[in-house]
């Protein structure tokens, strides 16, 4: 789609309210079932691209709509989608014992003004990691392509072709998801075993929407993330399971050992790996603040700035970033007024607003760069949290000690997962921003326009996720909280964070572990380093890859490089055509229905799972059905995988003219990066 010019761009329909209110719809629906799925079996869905088909579907209704107007909608949803993944910590108030419920009116303002300073933060990044760089996006890019083939002023053969793909990668995509939910076929394949002294396990789970983002993201970061998992799973697990199996189930051993120990050690490589990427795109940060301050200039003098790269002025950005630490204050007052750290409350607030500033900005860089690796839904954000729990906790015990007394603790502990709320608003929003932003870039959309559209969503997230969270403590509570019940919620990621915050405010956290993840993520940033200067940047071993290849269990990892891989030799099929962009592009279709398919399935089954109360409401088969539900799972895996690409291949040779051989050096022309 070619770029329109100012004065076209200008007349065309993008921030409308109607687009507000279909937004607002589609997030309350979206956030409501994302806290719901999330408390129950500690998982979320991305809300972008379901938005984004959902919006595109909507809006064909209408003959006055634009493309950009269907990105407003999907930006406004997913910002809010996103913002529910503040259940990772938010319930752990509950769980310490210091909240019976969450108040309305506190638990809306943390959300809102930490999904504020997300939003803030991710304006300067979009030129330093959107614009700037070439993260490969794979949702943003999704959604973009998602929003051109569904575009209906945009009619022609090759966008029929691209949405036959779209959809034919939906249907297996969501057939795999209902078989799976049916428990007629089985969702992961996995395996454990004794090696040496220890035991591991291998496996896989059979998720279509992973081959999708494999192929999206490329070979470098996926082969990254099999080298972490690799040193999970056949260097540390077995090494700290050694001496354990006597008298216990492997399997059992196998999972407590990376569940308490070595995700710490993948935590403790992504802290390294954050700081050095902070390091890495610190200039172009810098360069792209003073981008926008420049623009700003020019936009006040009169001058023009292209449509597509007017952002919110970036004075007006400090100014809200400044101002937004006068509510922090107040909430930090309010949750400290009568309690048993009241007495340092002047201390603790300063310390805790600077941290929030400081600490906004490493987690909105670090969040976004992840995003822009992997894809938001595969961003290990419950290890984000953790690091920044870590350093909440470090930094109160620093000005306030680790308590004198129990009531003294509890309140600290508490003290320190509120605050640590605040800035993993600030890390979830900044995760799914940049993608929206990527996604704007490539529709020709308005950045302000979009920024105001994310800031609506936020509030739109904000004023539902606390009367979905009351309904949740009211129903089932939470597993370890006092009184909880038989039926209690997991809430798996908030009991954790809450255990590591007991543990750094009580003095009694083990830090080898995190310290030896920190010497590991040294030594790949030092590996990293050397492949770019031998290798002119051809080559790399990206840390934060395998940092996440690291914390993430096997079964979301492995499939990444193998879509990777799956993605290269496909691209390099697409060199043989006459049109080799085309040809590319009907891949990136295909990949995008793949995620398509589970991701808006899983907006079904979530309502489902709501409606009925059930965990497994589709179920048609029993456990005793397992050994052949893995057979018709991994034959309809794999089936789906060659039928599809073999389609593809297909068409996209009847389509096309005779085969033309690469022009010389168009092999080296794909890099793996």
């Amino acid at each position: 789609m070619s770029t329109p010019t100012t004065s076209t761009r200008s007349s065309l329909k993008e921030l409308t309210f109607r687009g507000i209110i279909i937004g607002g719809i589609i997030t309350l629906l979206f956030t409501a079932a994302n806290v719901y799925l999330g408390l129950k079996v500690g998982l979320t869905f991305a809300t972008s691209i379901p938005a984004a088909v959902i919006s595109m579907a909507i809006l064909r209704f209408f003959a006055d709509h634009t493309i950009q107007e269907n990105n407003i909608v999907q930006t406004i949803a997913s910002a809010a989608g996103t913002l529910s993944a503040v259940i990772f910590i938010l319930p752990g108030l509950v769980i310490v014992g210091w909240w019976s419920g969450f108040p309305y009116w506190t638990t809306m303002a943390v959300c809102a003004v930490g999904g504020l300073l997300g939003v803030m933060y991710s304006i300067p990044l979009r030129r330093a990691l959107v614009t700037g760089c070439d993260l490969p996006y794979p949702e943003g890019v999704a959604g973009a392509e998602i929003l051109k083939v569904g575009d209906a002023h945009e009619k022609s053969d090759d966008n029929t072709l691209g949405l036959h793909a779209i959809i034919w990668g939906s249907i297996c995509s969501a057939a795999m998801s209902l078989l799976s939910y049916m428990k007629v076929a089985s969702s992961s394949i996995s395996a454990t075993f004794k090696l040496g002294a220890g035991a591991t396990s291998i496996g896989t789970s059979l998720s279509l929407a992973l081959i999708g983002v494999g192929h999206l993201v490329g070979l470098t970061v996926g082969i990254a993330m099999l080298i972490g998992m690799f040193v999970s799973y056949f260097i540390l697990i077995p090494y700290f399971s050694a001496g354990q199996l006597d008298g216990s189930a492997v399997s059992d051993v196998v999972d407590t050992v990376f569940s308490t120990q070595v995700r710490y050690i993948g935590a403790g490589v992504m802290a390294v790996a954050a700081i050095w990427t902070l390091i890495k795109i610190i200039s172009p940060i810098v360069k792209g603040i003073r981008d926008a301050m420049r623009s700003s200039h020019t936009r006040h003098d009169g001058g023009e700035v292209p449509q597509t790269e007017r952002d919110i002025p970036i004075t007006v950005v400090a100014l809200v970033i400044v101002l937004s630490m006068i509510p922090v204050g107040g909430l930090l007052w309010l949750f400290t007024n009568g309690t048993e750290i009241a007495h340092n409350t002047a201390m603790l607030i300063a310390v805790s607003v600077i941290f929030t500033l400081l600490a906004g900005l490493l987690v909105a860089a670090v969040c976004g760069y992840m995003a822009g690796l992997i894809g938001s839904s595969n961003s290990p954000v419950s290890g984000v949290g953790i690091l920044v729990v870590v350093l909440t906790a470090l930094a109160i015990v620093a000005v306030h000690g680790h308590g004198s007394s129990a009531a003294e603790t509890t309140a600290l502990i508490a003290y320190t997962l509120f605050t640590a709320a605040i800035v993993f608003c600030i890390a979830t929003i900044s995760n799914d921003n940049l993608q929206d932003l990527k996604t704007g870039q490539l529709v020709n959309a308005t950045p302000w326009k979009q920024q105001v559209a994310l800031v609506i969503g936020v509030v739109f997230g904000a004023l539902v996720i606390p009367p979905v969270l009351n309904l949740m403590q009211n129903a089932f509570g939470f597993q370890g909280a006092p009184n909880a019940g038989a039926d209690a919620l997991a809430a798996p990621q908030a009991s954790l964070i809450s255990a590591l915050a007991k543990g750094v405010i009580g003095g009694t956290q083990n830090w080898s572990l995190l310290g030896l993840g920190a010497i590991i993520g040294i030594v790949i940033v030092i590996i990293d380093e050397v492949l770019n200067l031998t290798t002119k940047r051809r080559f790399a071993l990206p840390p934060l890859a395998v940092g996440m290849g690291m914390y993430l269990p096997a079964s979301l990892t492995i499939l990444i490089p193998v879509g990777g891989i799956i993605g290269f030799f496909y691209d390099r099929w697409s060199l043989t055509r006459k049109d080799p962009e085309r040809a590319r592009r009907m891949g990136t279709l295909l990949a995008t229905g793949l995620i398509v398919g589970e991701s808006l399935f899983g907006v079904i089954y979530a309502g489902i799972v709501g409606a009925t109360g059930n965990e497994e409401p589709l179920a048609v088969v029993g456990d005793s059905f397992a050994t052949p539900a893995t057979f018709i799972g991994a034959i309809f895996f794999i089936g789906s995988i060659a039928l599809l690409y073999r389609w593809i291949r297909g068409v996209v040779a009847r389509t096309d003219s005779e085969p033309t051989l690469p022009e010389a050096g168009a092999e080296e022309a794909i890099d793996v990066h």
